[in-house]
């Protein structure tokens, strides 16, 4: 029986409608699931925000937060300005030239049996050749001693004594210390520049007006200012005032002619000056450490002069320092770091047989003192115009004999004292005495533990230190740059 085969179409097959795809081969290329639908980005509206962001009471809180930040900042930033603002800072003090450099007092040979041509030109002539040498090293005045007669006639102080040979050779001295932008000072200490005034009374006009011309004579030469003693007849307020009015005649704001008076008792004698008026009779006042002496000065002495210097209030008036009195070889360098480190300016006087006795090694390490100590000095505002703090430190050593062995034995008290100018400090340790001495773990708890050596009297202490481990050597000197961990003034 034949099939039908058109009889019924849907027999034996599937609808292609509810079913697979129709066709030959359409049931292995239909993919068994469906494609999932492709999604379309588009930015949230504000409800889908407010939703995702916990809703509208977030917002205010975020904005609270944003501006208490802001305010914060603000008053953070407001605390810091007023802090620099009125925070107490140190104001530069402007200083004048005689107050920043350093006096190298010279005597030309004195001898009144030398030739002229032996001693008297050798000597002028050999200070000039040093001229450049002492600017190198930081000198910044000359103060010419013994150069005229010590009688009481002013005529004298025009023409210098026999040994320089002539004014000519003075007047080069002055001109090749203008080369190497050296001041020169003339001393006339002792030497009565009024004449025969203290005889028929300060009412001679005649005699005051031969000193004042004296005075313009070597300024007019180039003579920067002169020394005279306070045991002079001229130390008087009268005599003074008509001398300051000579050197404003010469005086500039960059060369400013000097006054210097040269302090021989332990006390200056006062000049009763008007307290309305604001004239300077007396720029400098050169003083002595240690006291007069003919024999060389104990270890006890020195350290007693020392500390009375150290605690004695300075005067308004700036104060040139000297060594005075004779002192060891030992203590020379000490004094040197202290005139150094003291406020004022320093006044050292050159000895020809000191040079003679040093060898090489000597010589280098005392060059060497001398420079660093001068080029701190003139860099460092706490050196300059700083104040001093004296500072008593306990001290300790180790004493070893024949009876005692190893034992603590309390030793005699080291000097010290400290130079401040803003964040700026410069702690001073002066041992005069035979003996090591080492600083009391206790001591001064207010200032830095640490810092670095600027210069020592032996010149073998460098880098950074602790102020725990300093030690000092018998008849040392240190001066430390203090500084605070985390920074560096």
């Amino acid at each position: 029986m034949p099939l039908n085969a058109g009889a019924e179409a849907g027999y034996g097959s599937v609808a292609g409608a509810g079913g697979l795809p129709e066709g030959e081969g359409a049931s292995e290329t239909a993919p068994l699931l469906a494609p999932e639908p492709v999604y379309q980005w588009q930015p949230m509206n504000r409800q889908q925000l407010q939703a995702a962001a916990g809703g509208s009471g977030w917002r205010a809180v975020r904005c609270y937060l944003v501006v208490l930040f802001w305010l914060a900042w603000m008053a953070m930033l407001a605390v810091a300005v007023a802090i620099v603002v009125i925070s107490p800072k140190p104001v530069p003090t402007s200083l004048k030239w005689w107050q920043k450099c350093l006096f190298y007092q010279i005597q030309p040979d004195m001898r009144s049996d030398a030739q002229p041509q032996a001693n008297g030109s050798e000597s002028i002539y050999a200070a000039c050749e040093r001229l450049p040498y002492l600017r190198s090293l930081g000198v910044g005045a000359l103060i010419l001693q013994g150069v005229f007669h010590k009688k009481p006639s002013p005529a004298n102080l025009t023409e210098p004594i026999e040994s320089l040979e002539t004014k000519t050779q003075i007047q080069h001295l002055l001109a090749e210390s203008n080369k190497s932008d050296l001041k020169v000072v003339l001393d006339i200490c002792e030497v009565n520049l009024l004449g025969h005034q203290e005889t028929v009374g300060y009412g001679n006009t005649t005699s005051n007006r031969s000193a004042t011309d004296v005075l313009r004579f070597w300024l007019d030469r180039g003579v920067s200012g002169f020394v005279i003693c306070d045991t002079d007849p001229a130390y008087s307020v009268e005599t003074l005032l008509e001398w300051r009015g000579v050197f404003e005649e010469f005086s500039t704001q960059q060369d400013e002619r000097i006054l210097v008076v040269k302090q021989t008792s332990d006390v200056l004698r006062p000049l009763n000056v008007s307290t309305q008026s604001n004239i300077t009779l007396i720029n400098v006042v050169l003083k002595s450490i240690l006291p007069k002496s003919q024999q060389p000065l104990s270890a006890e002495e020195v350290a007693e002069a020392i500390e009375t210097q150290l605690q004695t209030r300075p005067d308004d008036t700036w104060t040139s320092w000297t060594v005075g009195g004779e002192v060891s070889g030992e203590l020379k360098r000490i004094l040197l770091v202290l005139m150094m480190t003291l406020p004022g300016s320093p006044s050292f006087t050159y000895k020809e047989e000191i040079d003679q006795t040093w060898d090489e090694k000597t010589k280098h390490s005392e060059v060497a003192l001398f420079s660093t100590l001068s080029h701190s000095k003139s860099r460092e505002e706490a050196l300059l115009y700083g104040s001093l703090t004296f500072l008593p430190f306990n001290t300790t050593y180790n004493f070893s004999s024949s009876l005692l062995s190893n034992s603590l034995v309390s030793s005699p008290p080291m000097l010290a004292f400290l130079r401040s100018w803003g964040c700026s400090q410069f702690l001073v340790l002066i041992n005069v005495w035979p003996q090591p001495l080492s600083l009391d773990p206790a001591w001064a708890p207010s200032l830095p533990k640490t810092g670095v050596y600027v210069a020592s009297t032996v010149m073998d202490h460098m880098g950074s230190t602790s102020l725990y481990s300093v030690r000092l050597q018998p008849y040392e000197a240190i001066v430390i740059k203090l500084f605070r961990p985390g920074g560096y003034s």
